[in-house]
């Protein structure tokens, strides 16, 4: 007798920066779940919040306060909203002191609900990162503090943030440092293991069988044999060296500024890149409304949209709410797919 697949799980959404856009483009993308045919998800927030942001964006919005067992029931009529017991008291575009601790909360709330096996995945809504610094956060940013939420037996995995869209997937081996940081951080190993997630997660969460992977140089011109750096032959060949005894599809080290044009994309399914500007630089170009940020790494799917808070336009129902839709989609296919 077939067993039937499980029935999937409702995806845990977080408020992020309580004072930024992700509760209108929240409230924007559900509105329009019947349209867009959306999974069902929940906001991990306080629900006064998003009830005084609807009357600011004249929404016809109802609100179901819920549990997550809830929430796909709810999902039809209601935005259902997971209360996180932090309050969240700031006005559109001015963050005050309950925002950290609102936004952080869920962020806690939602990684947890996923491990549970309350969630299929997690979608961050935008974080202000300046307001989380001031009241003592720690970290470089969500990518860094999911990976520490994600730690298992004491170790932190290792996360590799991907900027995935229909036209392109890229990924940067080292993320948000300066560039003498980035040179400084830039190993052989560190190329390796990054790109062996890659590898690992475009077979398991995309359906990928055999991925392709092109890798850039860090030069101009990928270094001009070593006329303009040494670092494609010293760290990045020996990397690709040992990728590609390992059975990894892996093409490289190639220079930037010819892999991103129509054809070169047609011959790869991810490029990876040295630094943060190589990689997103090219995506925000080609996809700048509907790129997903998309965590690696960790054992938990996470998906955000790839803008910020946009303190200057939240409450006024100017936010495009293109990326998060983009973002809930994805997790729930990658949910769907994972092996």
């Amino acid at each position: 007798m077939a067993h039937r697949a499980a029935k999937p799980l409702p995806l845990a959404l977080t408020l992020g920066e309580p004072a930024g856009i992700g509760p209108d483009i929240t409230i924007a993308a559900w509105l329009r779940r019947r349209e867009l045919n959306l999974p069902a998800f929940y906001l991990l927030g306080d629900e006064a919040l998003i009830a005084r942001r609807a009357k600011a964006l004249a929404a016809d919005l109802r609100i179901a306060a819920v549990s997550p067992g809830e929430a796909e029931a709810a999902f039809t009529d209601a935005l259902p909203v997971v209360a996180t017991g932090e309050r969240a008291t700031a006005e559109p575009g001015k963050p005050d002191a309950s925002s950290a601790s609102a936004a952080l909360a869920s962020i806690r709330q939602a990684v947890t609900d996923v491990r549970e096996g309350r969630a299929g995945a997690v979608v961050t809504n935008p974080i202000a990162k300046s307001v989380l610094y001031r009241a003592g956060f720690r970290h470089p940013g969500h990518t860094e503090f999911l990976a520490e939420l994600s730690a298992e037996d004491g170790r932190v995995p290792q996360p590799v943030m991907m900027l995935w869209s229909p036209q392109l997937a890229v990924v940067p081996v080292t993320i948000h440092v300066s560039m003498r940081e980035a040179l400084a951080q830039l190993t052989s190993e560190l190329i390796a293991s990054t790109v062996r997630i890659v590898a690992t997660e475009l077979r398991s969460r995309f359906g990928i069988a055999r991925p392709r992977i092109a890798v850039s140089g860090l030069n101009p011109h990928a270094g001009e044999d070593g006329s303009l750096g040494h670092e494609e032959q010293t760290i990045i060949a020996p990397a690709l060296k040992t990728l590609r005894s390992d059975g990894i599809e892996a093409r490289g080290p190639l220079p930037a500024d010819t892999m991103f044009h129509e054809a070169a994309r047609s011959t790869y399914d991810c490029a990876v890149c040295m630094y943060h500007d190589q990689a997103l630089i090219p995506i925000k170009t080609v996809a700048f409304d509907d790129a997903v940020n998309v965590t690696l790494g960790l054992p938990l799917i996470r998906t955000s949209p790839d803008h910020g808070t946009a303190f200057d336009i939240a409450g006024t129902g100017k936010a495009n709410p293109a990326s998060l839709i983009a973002a809930l989609k994805l997790a729930s296919r990658m949910a769907a797919s994972q092996t």
